[in-house]
């Protein structure tokens, strides 16, 4: 007997402004299903999801629901209701004998909050949280409230977002061992691949659907191209090179596509290599010398805690790194310690002489809103190096998901994501040797991503990546170094996986210990009042450093011809970071004690 379906459309057309977002759409979700949805940013993917959850209108056709449909969404705003703490949000209002001995309650909290215990502390509201935090307690009360029974269908929107490497990892195991139904919206590879058993591309008002996973959606796609003859060969060379790479497979993976093997062998057959480490390095050495960047018993503190503890870090010509650990580890401080605008308490930084770094913060960098996009970036350079070829701006533009139409469009006009990707073409053109990259993957979708990793491909210099995009480290580079938290640097052989065993072992150690020191001492009625003040006070500090973060965004988008000032509002901004960055550790110390 075949499965039910659960929610379905039926010759759905959907259209904001002048753009047919759906364009008469007929498809369904069936019991048990766990699909992916991909597609370019602002493509649609998003309105499937509002459409399929009836939470958005359609022009035309109809949304079905089967009568027994138990629905609970996740949407990229967090929204969460107004007025109410925490814990009312996250397990409404249930005794806590109830919710505290419910297993499937438990290891929500376990994976979201580090614990019933840790979560069962925290009495407070979502005024000041972070991303991160919102996040979390959005995804806890999802999860939560849907029981994971045959009729549950779960929609999540990009539900990755502010999450670390280890709550990804958390995440993907629980979804996987969930019985409902699934439909979610992210660009996050590894995260497909992981839970997910149908892909659905959402691209010019249709959708295509592929069994499996990103990576057996790569193949289909570079397939179905094949046959039909219909992509331009740059594109079809891009797919080819990435099921290259899915192919040879990465060490750190614990799991690899189950392709067709005929099939990719026929695909890649006439590929090269999807990176040339060798020649890279010797290329990369000719224009560094032999001294990049390194730290020498390097000392690094912020305000109320030390990030790096006489760390020695020495980076070599050609070197391809990635930087793992937990939010607040200190990661977006190693890569300012480097350029030397975070400043070292301890120890010293050695530059080399031919060096020239080009660091892209998690911060979009005010852009000259009056240009068009290619004038942008050949106001920086018209042609750039790039290993051993010369490209125009117009041709880097193209790789990154800007097509000759697009480079025209004004500045201002911009997605968030397309400024991201304009923000790294214009440090690409100043033809860096060492680039620095936070959070690169932040706002891009699939096809943009496997753009820029082909990108970095062709960069002769050396390379350091901060991400939580898994897919993205083991692809782009070739070591993995960590921060866990105690002032030490760590490399690990293993890569991200050798990171996730370290942690859940450094935290089934500490779990033991933590509860007898607890129950011997238990906070006095004194201390729980001045703990709850203070936490108070943080609440509200965090939420004037939102507004006048706010503020500081609009004042930027006013003053991009200003330099000067745009400058001094940025210096503004990275100090406003640096603080909420403490309160929040703060905020966290107070709501676990």
């Amino acid at each position: 007997m075949p499965p039910r379906t659960l929610a379905s459309l039926e010759d759905v057309s959907k259209t904001w402004g002048t753009r047919t977002l759906l364009d008469g759409v007929t498809i369904g979700v069936s019991e048990g299903s766990r699909i992916g949805i991909v597609g370019r940013n602002g493509g649609g993917k998003t309105t499937l999801l509002e459409v399929l959850g009836k939470q958005t209108h359609v022009d035309a056709g109809r949304v079905v629901h089967a009568g027994s449909l138990r629905l609970t969404a996740v949407t990229q705003s967090d929204d969460l209701p107004p007025g109410m703490g925490v814990r009312e949000i996250v397990v409404g209002d249930r005794p806590e004998h109830t919710w505290a001995s419910d297993a499937r309650v438990r290891d929500v909290l376990d994976g979201l909050f580090g614990g019933v215990e840790a979560f069962a502390a925290i009495d407070r509201g979502t005024a000041g949280a972070s991303g991160g935090e919102r996040r979390r307690i959005a995804l806890a009360r999802a999860l939560i409230l849907s029981e994971g029974g045959d009729d549950d269908l779960l929609l999540l929107d990009e539900p990755t977002n502010h999450l670390d490497v280890e709550g990804v990892d958390w995440l993907a195991q629980h979804l996987r061992t969930r019985r409902g139904a699934l439909l979610v919206v992210t660009h996050d590879r590894w995260f497909l691949d992981a839970v997910v058993d149908t892909t659905w591309e959402v691209n010019d008002g249709s959708i295509a659907t592929y069994d499996g996973g990103y990576s057996a959606y790569v193949l289909a796609r570079a397939e179905r191209a094949q046959r039909a003859a219909t992509e331009e060969t740059k594109r079809q060379n891009l797919l080819r090179k990435e099921l290259a790479w899915l192919r040879r497979g990465a060490p750190a993976r614990t799991s690899k596509p189950k392709f067709r093997i005929a099939a990719a062998d026929a695909l890649i057959a006439d590929e090269p290599p999807a990176r040339d480490d060798v020649e890279l390095v010797s290329f990369a050495s000719a224009r560094l010398g032999r001294t990049v960047l390194e730290l020498e018993d390097a000392t690094v503190d912020v305000p109320g805690r030390r990030i790096l503890d006489g760390v020695t870090w020495r980076l070599g010509p050609g070197d391809r790194v990635g930087v793992a650990g937990v939010n607040g580890a200190g990661k977006t401080t190693l890569l300012r310690a480097l350029v030397g605008e975070a400043a070292l308490s301890g120890g010293r930084l050695v530059t080399g002489t031919t060096v020239r770094v080009a660091y892209l913060s998690q911060s979009v960098a005010e852009l000259p809103g009056h240009l068009r996009v290619l004038e942008a970036v050949e106001e920086v350079r018209s042609t750039v190096q790039l290993g051993a070829k010369e490209q125009s701006a117009g041709q880097l533009l193209e790789r990154l998901g800007f097509p000759a139409e697009r480079q025209w469009t004004p500045v201002a006009d911009l997605s968030g994501g397309e400024r991201r990707r304009l923000q790294l073409l214009r440090l690409l053109m100043t033809e860096p040797n060492v680039l620095l990259l936070d959070e690169p993957t932040n706002d891009l979708d699939t096809d943009t991503l496997a753009g820029l990793e082909d990108l970095l491909d062709g960069f002769a210099g050396t390379l350091v990546v901060v991400s939580h995009d898994r897919y993205f480290l083991e692809r782009c580079t070739t070591a993995v170094w960590a921060l866990f938290g105690d002032g030490a640097l760590r490399h690990l052989p293993g890569g991200v996986e050798e990171y996730l065993q370290r942690r859940q072992a450094a935290l089934a150690a500490a779990a033991p210990a933590a509860r007898p020191v607890a129950a011997a001492a238990p906070s006095s009625g004194a201390q729980d009042r001045q703990s709850r003040k203070e936490i108070t006070r943080l609440e509200r500090r965090l939420e004037r450093i939102g507004q006048r973060e706010d503020e500081i965004h609009a004042a930027m988008a006013q003053a991009s011809t200003d330099h000067e000032r745009v400058l001094a509002l940025d210096a503004e901004l990275r100090t406003l970071g640096d603080e909420r960055a403490e309160l929040e550790e703060r905020w966290l110390e107070l709501s676990v004690d």
